[in-house]
């Protein structure tokens, strides 16, 4: 705690705007290969379905085969053709000529589709020397992000966190109108809540989650790791660590940017990454523009 008070002397109370600046263009996306059998259609990430549609790109075995594939149903059944024949005495010139099928032969077809991705920046605010960076960078990202996500029917939002609180500064959306208008100017300054923001945007995202079960959510992290306000009974950074663990395990991806000088790295933004079960980066090691293309990658794994 005595390191939270002491860094809390030097943030102080105060807030600074930052001004939004024009956003970088966007590249197309192809997103990841989802490994859950899902229902609704999307238009980025690659994932299996269990309905007959979508496209054709494997087959399994299947208990109940609901959608047979033909090919491979027949490429396992000829294997045994010749044990089979020579079990029928008897047979006719015409049965030679037929396949013998049985049903461990059978298989079903392993469909993909596109689904939706729901991205969530959650962003330190707090008083830094690289505050002004984080915000925008990310607000850079936010809007490259939304140019190619319109008709992908992908969906970015934005969580910004300072002195007590964390902030929804950008509900989930899919217009740049919209994200314009809200990201007009971002607070900064004061304490580091990491909690709130960690909280706040696991909510965002799980709401979303509820709302289609079929979206994919990714939480991008940009802060130094330091934690300095709980919002309970333990110390502000063991809090965050317990609720990144059980962030990691509600199935939701992270991706964390370390926002830290290098000549003062403690490695608390690591150790976050590793607590969340994501990936982690250095904010100078992007070039300028380089946050939008790192999410993009992310979603792409």
């Amino acid at each position: 705690m005595a390191d939270g008070d002491q860094s809390s002397q030097h943030k102080g109370s105060g807030e600074k705007i930052v001004k939004s600046t024009s956003a970088f263009k966007a590249r197309k996306l192809e997103g990841q290969r989802d490994r859950m059998a899902r229902r609704a259609a999307g238009k980025r990430s690659r994932t299996k379905v269990n309905r007959k549609s979508g496209r054709y790109v494997s087959s399994r075995r299947a208990k109940r085969v609901t959608d047979l594939a033909l090919d491979a149903t027949l490429r396992e059944a000829a294997i045994y053709q010749r044990q089979r024949r020579n079990t029928h005495v008897g047979t006719s010139a015409r049965a030679e000529r037929q396949v013998i099928l049985r049903r461990s032969d059978l298989r079903q077809k392993v469909r993909v589709r596109k689904t939706r991705n729901a991205v969530c920046f959650v962003v330190d605010a707090s008083w830094s020397m690289a505050a002004d960076e984080r915000m925008r960078a990310t607000k850079a990202a936010v809007l490259s992000l939304l140019r190619d996500a319109y008709q992908r029917r992908d969906q970015v939002g934005l969580v910004s966190f300072q002195r007590d609180y964390a902030t929804l500064l950008l509900p989930l959306t899919n217009s740049i109108e919209l994200a314009q208008k809200y990201l007009q100017t971002m607070p900064t300054g004061g304490k580091t809540p990491l909690s709130r923001g960690l909280l706040l945007g696991y909510e965002v995202l799980e709401r979303a989650r509820k709302r289609d079960p079929e979206v994919i959510p990714l939480m991008v992290l940009l802060t130094d790791g330091q934690a300095n306000v709980s919002m309970g009974d333990l110390p502000p950074q063991a809090e965050c660590y317990a609720l990144a663990e059980f962030v990691a395990t509600q199935s939701i991806r992270s991706v964390v940017i370390d926002t830290e000088h290098p000549i003062f790295e403690r490695g608390l933004a690591r150790q976050l990454a590793y607590h969340l079960k994501g990936h982690y980066h250095r904010l100078e090691d992007i070039q300028e523009g380089g946050l939008a293309e790192l999410v993009r990658s992310e979603l792409g794994r």
